[in-house]
């Protein structure tokens, strides 16, 4: 009889042990995930939604704060979606943030810190009005089929100068617009000052409002001749595109959203011959400054945006960073979000080699001045000035490929918004002794990056500052660079 207790006994034993055991293995692993850890609102404020999952009950442990409000602090197994307010603008001057902790009954515990730019300057989007696709309604692939059914180019040291043309021969009118037409240019650049010279309260980011009107005036002569027209914020001291980083994102941040709010407002009536670009050559050399970049041009793009009716689905222009094809297809790894699909264009500029386009005025600590370039033009009177072997042509090529490569074959148009090389005719700065080899070195450059820009799917914009027009008495006055210009689009 003992040994048949003792059997039975250990038989219930073990069946004890067995289902502990079979009880410990199908418990859970403890689960708490949130889908954001980090969220950013803007000056004026928003909701956003973070989705909580867990299998557990959980519940934000410091939930209180005087400018954000949850829709739910706590919730039991299963997916919840938070929704996540800045209540009011941030008027304090500075960026606020605020962490709140996450924590569930299984001992999962998570952190989402948020923070809020600050209100800077007031808010002028005081008047939107509702989204109007009449006259918009091309996507960018399309509109930049229409662009580039004639040429482009700059005006260049105009608009973006102190006042109003006194960088060359005068002002933009209607008979310069009716001019640059009639010899071909069916789409212009013009460079934009706001910041440096423009602002009647600089405190409040206040654009003159004789100003506005001033522009509105020149994109109506454009628009009126069937030209097509981009608009930017340009150079302007700099103010954006030398302050691509953490320390002045809030204050570059702030400025953007006020100025293109005011542009946008002025020229929200113009059809889809109006294009609207962020910036210019803005100065960025590593991931966490392309991200910034990235920023600076949403918050563009959300200020046309909000303004509505045709700037709700105008095409809008971005540059990568410096602007240059190389830097731009190497960092610019997504573009900038846009609520409207398929209405970016890209920008870059190409002045390559900057010895031979930009250094005019001698020699530098980077490189010395090349007044012979291009296959063939070679200078047996001052080789000293010749391009060495590895300054050639296949340096353009293989910059504009990795553009097209990037972006063009995707689906992306890009317009090349600068690109020229000087005829060296100035008597102030030194001057080559083989002429007729300089003068063919620059025709030859002028048509080569023209036609390779054309050939990768590019729409090219060329940096005209009176060099060849005569824009006070349109006329051309360096045929042969305009005959250069020509024969790239052949």
């Amino acid at each position: 009889m003992k040994k048949k207790y003792f059997f039975k006994s250990v038989v219930l034993f073990t069946a004890i042990i067995t289902l502990f055991a079979c009880k410990k293995a199908k418990s859970p692993a403890p689960e708490l995930t949130v889908s954001v850890s980090t969220m950013s609102f803007a000056p004026d404020g928003g909701t956003q939604d973070i989705t909580v999952t867990s299998n557990a009950a959980w519940s934000v442990s410091n939930p209180a704060s005087s400018w954000l409000q949850l829709s739910a602090t706590s919730g039991n197994s299963g997916s919840t979606v938070i929704h996540v307010t800045a209540t009011s603008p941030n008027g304090t001057g500075a960026s606020q943030s605020a962490i709140f902790e996450i924590s569930a009954s299984n001992g999962q515990a998570r952190r989402v810190t948020v923070t809020q730019a600050p209100t800077i300057y007031p808010g002028y989007n005081t008047s939107p009005i509702a989204p109007d696709m009449t006259g918009v309604t091309s996507n960018a692939v399309q509109l930049a089929a229409k662009m580039g059914t004639g040429m482009g180019m700059n005006f260049g040291n105009t608009m973006d100068s102190p006042n109003d043309g006194d960088w060359v021969s005068g002002k933009i009118t209607d008979a310069q617009v009716k001019f640059v037409k009639k010899i071909g240019f069916s789409a212009v650049r013009i460079p934009m000052n706001w910041v440096w010279t423009h602002l009647s309260d600089p405190k409040k980011a206040t654009i003159d409002p004789v100003w506005l009107a001033r522009v509105k005036q020149v994109v109506g002569y454009c628009v009126a001749n069937d030209v097509y027209v981009i608009i930017n914020a340009h150079a302007d001291l700099g103010w954006l595109e030398n302050n691509v980083n953490a320390i002045k994102k809030d204050s570059v941040n702030a400025m953007q959203k006020a100025i293109w709010e005011q542009i946008a407002t002025t020229l929200r009536d113009f059809d889809e011959h109006l294009l609207f670009a962020s910036t210019n050559e803005p100065a960025v050399d590593n991931a966490e400054q392309m991200a910034i970049l990235n920023g600076y041009h949403e918050t563009f793009i959300n200020a046309v945006r909000s303004t509505g009716g045709r700037n709700s689905y105008r095409v809008l222009v971005v540059q990568g960073p410096h602007a240059d094809p190389t830097k731009t297809a190497t960092l610019m790894t997504t573009m900038p979000t846009d609520p409207v699909p398929n209405k970016l264009i890209l920008e870059v500029h190409d002045y390559t080699p900057a010895q031979f386009t930009l250094l005019t005025d001698g020699d530098a600590s980077w490189g010395n001045m090349i007044y012979y370039w291009g296959a063939g033009n070679v200078s047996t009177i001052e080789p000293s000035r010749n391009a060495p072997p590895a300054v050639n042509e296949s340096q353009i090529t293989t910059e504009l490929q990795g553009v097209k490569q990037d972006f063009v074959d995707k689906g992306i148009p890009v317009i090349l918004g600068e690109y020229a090389a000087p005829r060296r005719n100035n008597p102030n700065e030194p001057m080559p002794l083989d002429t007729a080899v300089s003068n063919r070195s620059v025709d030859y450059w002028n048509t080569f990056m023209t036609k390779t820009a054309k050939t990768d799917g590019m729409l090219p914009f060329f940096w005209e500052t009176g060099q060849m027009l005569d824009r006070a008495n349109n006329v051309v006055i360096d045929q042969r660079m305009y005959n250069s210009l020509v024969a790239g689009y052949k």
